[in-house]
């Protein structure tokens, strides 16, 4: 049974979201307290958060990057804000999903079994290795030239998706609908903000530039 820690402030929607959680056989818990939010979220266990970016006190963005630097659970954020900023910040920040209120409730339970279901099958990858770049998709770091540094989910998922089609080029629709499963829901620059997020890593450990092609109105290629 996969668990469910919901940070929300609005007390109705919260009780309802978990109410619907549960019909659909998950195990819920839920952030009362934010301004330890982050370390609730953690000390839950959980197999997915989905965090409201506005509460009281506190400030989404921050429980965020809290949770991502000592865990890569997958985070959905939940706003009321159709502010560009605020997706493309949230992204930056490890979130996996950016889900806009008022939202429809069976979509936002879709787009948690979809992120849950990733991480999972992210778990059970192989090392794939091209140019010297060695992937552990497992534990979700790359390695070159005896260096290692870890990645948020979506870099580990761009770069998989590119170097299990090494010399191919992948469109950034491709890459979009397998990250989200639609790319209906996400503005072009979020992709954009992942993959230079991608080559700065990359290039921490001495990867040359051009391992991470852009191909101008094509897509990306390793």
């Amino acid at each position: 049974m996969s668990r469910i820690y919901i940070i929300e402030d609005d007390e109705a929607l919260r009780t309802e979201l978990a109410h619907l959680l549960e019909l659909q056989g998950f195990s819920v818990a839920c952030c009362t307290s934010f301004g330890t939010a982050a370390a609730q979220a953690l000390a839950a266990g959980p197999d997915c958060v989905v965090l409201d970016l506005k509460l009281p006190g506190t400030d989404g963005h921050g429980i965020c990057r809290d949770i991502r630097a000592r865990s890569d659970v997958p985070i959905i954020m939940l706003t009321s804000s159709e502010s560009e900023f605020d997706e493309v910040m949230g992204m930056n920040l490890g979130a996996d999903d950016y889900v806009t209120k008022p939202y429809s409730p069976a979509v936002l339970i879709a787009r948690i079994q979809s992120v849950i279901r990733r991480s999972s099958a992210g778990r059970d990858e192989l090392v794939i290795e091209h140019g010297g770049v060695r992937l552990d998709v497992g534990a979700g770091a790359v390695s070159f030239g005896g260096r290692t540094t870890e990645l948020t989910r979506n870099e580990l998922r761009i770069l998989h998706i590119l170097m299990r089609n090494p010399g191919m080029v992948i469109s950034r629709q491709e890459i979009m609908c397998e990250l989200w499963e639609s790319d209906a829901f996400i503005d072009d620059n979020t992709l954009t903000v992942n993959v230079n997020r991608l080559r700065k890593k990359l290039g921490s450990l001495g990867v040359p530039e051009d391992f991470l092609a852009t191909r101008r109105g094509q897509g990306y290629q390793v």
